[in-house]
This record gives structure tokens, sequence and C-alpha cells, in this order.
């Protein structure tokens, strides 16, 4: 772990650090009330899910505010065209996760526990597990969660911090959080925060 905390120092005091501080509060400018932001988000991180963050980022961008009214024949002519692995299912999943976006709404307005609100999105947004669901909450302002890929998995594997896991149950996932959290601590870093500089050490880029 002492091997990382340095890198992590060492990327603190670099230009990378005001790289991502300028992403982070990006994230804290999205209105959490505003129905359009949220769904943006919460689509792009059902999009990203065994796709890429950069492919996700191109159809947000291309869809915008149609996230909210597309139907789904649409929708997954869109994903089609813009060049999704799995078009047919995650427009079925956005369709059917704006089915509970006034649910989610009422959740992120009454509740404060982060790890409480990722539960509940876990459990009623198909399509969403919990790296999807701590992605977008981190990309709407929240801190205090990992998110948790392929990519950070295989650095700490390599760093000697966990062992990889066979799958990814909640269990697992916890359990390497405890450990980014051990991180997150002692660079002062939080979280959401943390996953960027953890990103930029394993591909060399700051993404989303």
């Amino acid at each position: 772990m002492k091997s990382i905390i340095n890198k992590i120092t060492s990327l603190k005091e670099s230009s990378i650090a005001d790289i991502i501080k300028g992403r982070v509060e990006s994230f804290k400018q999205v209105n959490k009330n505003s129905e359009e932001d949220v769904f943006s988000e919460l689509c792009f991180c059902i999009l990203t899910a065994n796709f890429s963050a950069k492919g996700g980022i191109k159809i947000q961008n291309a869809l915008k505010n149609r996230f909210l009214n597309i139907s789904e024949d649409e929708l997954k002519l869109e994903l089609k065209k813009l060049g999704h692995r799995f078009p047919n299912a995650r427009a079925k999943y956005i369709v059917l996760a704006r089915e509970k976006l006034s649910m989610l709404m009422k959740v992120l307005r009454e509740e404060d526990d982060e790890n409480k609100i990722r539960e509940w999105i876990v459990k009623n947004i198909k399509g969403i597990g919990y790296k999807e669901a701590s992605h977008f909450l981190r990309n709407i302002g929240f801190e205090n969660l990992a998110i948790i890929d392929f990519h950070i998995i295989n650095l700490l594997v390599r760093e000697g911090i966990v062992e990889k896991p066979k799958t990814m149950t909640r269990k697992a996932y916890l359990k390497i959080e405890d450990e980014l959290r051990k991180i997150s601590q002692q660079t002062q870093i939080p979280l959401g925060e943390l996953d960027l500089y953890l990103w930029y050490i394993e591909t060399g880029t700051v993404m989303k």
C-alpha cells in the first residue's frame, strides 16, 4: 500500500491534481433536483457497463436530454448507430430506469446516507450494480463511495493490496472498498476523487 500512496502523493503535487480537482468540481455542479441532469448521468452509467467510459460520454453528448422521452425502439437504433455493443439491452434498461426516476429523485431528496442510496439503486434499477451505482452517485456530487472496475482491481492486485475476486459479489465489492477507504484516509482524498487518481495511475487518463 505504501507504493500506491507515494504515487498518489506525488500526483497531488502535479498538474494532474488540477485536472482532477476541476473534474470533481464539475460533478458538484450537477443539479440533483433536475430530472434531466440526474437521468442523463444515470443513463451514462448504464451505458458504460461492459462498454467504455469514452463510448458512454460520446452517446451521452449525442443524446443529451432525449433520454427522458425517446422510445425504446428509437433508442435501440441510436445506440446501434453510435456504436454501443449492447444497444437492445441498454435501451431496455434505460426505459425501465425512466419508470423509476420519480422514486429515485425522492430518494436523493430524502436520504442522506450514500450507502443506503446506493443499495436502493442496486435493488431497484435494472442494469446497475455497485460499480455503476457508485459511479452515478460520484458523477452527481457524492464523494464517499468507491468505483471499482477491472482497471482499479488490476492496480490493487498488482500492488498486493487485494486478491482478485473470482466474481464481484456485494461482499467482495465492499471488502475492496474498505481497502480503498484506508488509502483514502491516508491520502486525505475522498473515495470518489481517489478513483480519478487511481484511474490515471492505471490508464494515464482522467475520465469522468
